[in-house]
């Protein structure tokens, strides 16, 4: 009997094909947790799924993947849902994943705390970027459900504490997969049209899923980089959302959010009147002091009696001319000074300082000096200048060094 013989490829096909005939593995469940985990440009995830003795190979189309609420990671324990085959190509049996739910942690859960800790990394909730609330806002904008408890809560609050403040209501969707569209809209409805002066968004209590709206990353982005100040209040004290953490300010509840928008009006009469009352106060001070000063200025004796004033006013110009003579002699002695030191160097300078000193200056017929004896020649008429006078003389020789 001739064994048939397989090529690789064909052993491969029949592998394949007895591990989708299995029932059992078209829909397994398998928990493991993940490494080697890789999220591919593509928007595929590839990763193996491993326990204490063994390993498996998985993968997650993209396709599958868009509905999880989280990013795997390395480490994280899982339980996935999918389809066990092989790949042909390589040989090797993998699971097709379909879904994935994290083990020993909520899935909602763990979406959250990824979410805001991206977030909170970027800097959105710092801080630093959170704009301060109007002290008395004239329009409160309210972003809620029409028809919910929070907003009865907030009209009521609002309208017992600060009466003239206008609300202008955006109906929204607050719950859903919807909610989050609606939400952002109400924010740039507000922005674009300015027409509120601080915006409270949220709802009542719910569960995590009722509240997930609110943790959307679209909605916290829009409600960080609004220019009117969000106040955010969604669900009960203890419910934290990521628009909580997002918006300028955050209330516990609805009701808080209100007390937040508007000021306490009884209290903020009284501070009026506490204001009144001080300015009241001080002005009369002021007034009582102008009024000791008059009086004071009217029982000086200047004002009785004009001479003293006049008298006063002598003397401060004595006082000022007496400076200014002062000054202009001072000035003049100093020039006298520098006049002095000029003459003395031109006078080292004057030839006749020279003659006083006994020596003589010659001149020839034509009136010019004579520098040495080349320029005399017998016979010649000179003139001898002295400092005390000036005599002719004739030249009878002529003698050089030469």
């Amino acid at each position: 009997m001739t064994q048939k013989v397989l090529t690789v490829s064909q052993l491969n096909e029949y592998i394949k094909m007895l591990l989708d005939g299995q029932p059992l593995l078209s829909g397994v469940y398998v928990k493991g947790e993940i490494s080697n985990f890789t999220n591919h440009r593509t928007g595929h995830w590839y990763f193996t799924l491993k326990d204490e003795g063994s390993l498996i190979r998985a993968v997650m189309f993209r396709g599958s993947n868009v509905k999880i609420p989280f990013l795997p990671e390395n480490g994280m324990k899982v339980i996935v849902r999918g389809r066990v085959s092989a790949f042909v190509r390589d040989g090797q049996y993998q699971i097709y994943v379909d879904e994935m739910q994290p083990d020993g942690i909520g899935g909602l859960y763990l979406a959250y705390q990824q979410l805001k800790d991206k977030l909170e990394g970027e800097g959105l909730f710092d801080a630093a970027r959170k704009k301060a609330l109007p002290r008395i806002p004239e329009t409160v904008g309210v972003i809620t459900s029409p028809t919910g408890a929070a907003v009865r809560d907030i009209i009521n609050i609002t309208g017992r504490r600060f009466p003239s403040a206008k609300i202008l209501l955006y109906p929204a969707i607050v719950q859903g997969d919807l909610a989050p569209s609606q939400l952002i809209s109400g924010i740039r409805y507000f922005n674009e049209t300015k027409s509120a002066d601080v915006i409270i968004i949220g709802r009542g209590g719910g569960s995590e899923e009722d509240l997930w709206g609110f943790n959307d990353e679209a909605l916290a982005r829009e409600v960080a980089a609004s220019e009117i100040p969000v106040i955010s209040a969604v669900g009960h004290e203890t419910d934290f959302t990521i628009c909580d953490f997002a918006a300028d300010r955050r209330a516990a509840t609805p009701s808080a959010a209100a007390e937040l928008a508007v000021p306490d009006s009884a209290e903020l009469k009284s501070s009026i009147l506490g204001a009144e009352a001080y300015l009241s106060i001080q002005l009369k001070k002021k007034l009582d002091g102008c009024r000791e000063s008059l009086l004071r200025i009217k029982n000086s004796r200047v004002m009785s009696d004009r001479s003293v004033l006049l008298n006063e006013r002598k003397m401060t110009l004595l006082h000022l001319s007496q400076l200014l003579d002062r000054a202009e002699s001072a000035k003049l002695t100093e020039k006298k000074h520098e006049f002095a030191k000029a003459a003395e160097k031109l006078g080292a300078l004057n030839p006749l300082a020279v003659l006083s000193r006994g020596y003589g200056a010659v001149e020839n017929e034509d009136g010019r000096l004579v520098l040495g004896a080349r320029d005399l020649k017998k016979n010649m008429n000179i003139k001898i200048r002295f400092a005390d006078g000036e005599a002719k003389a004739t030249v009878s020789e002529v003698y050089t060094n030469e």
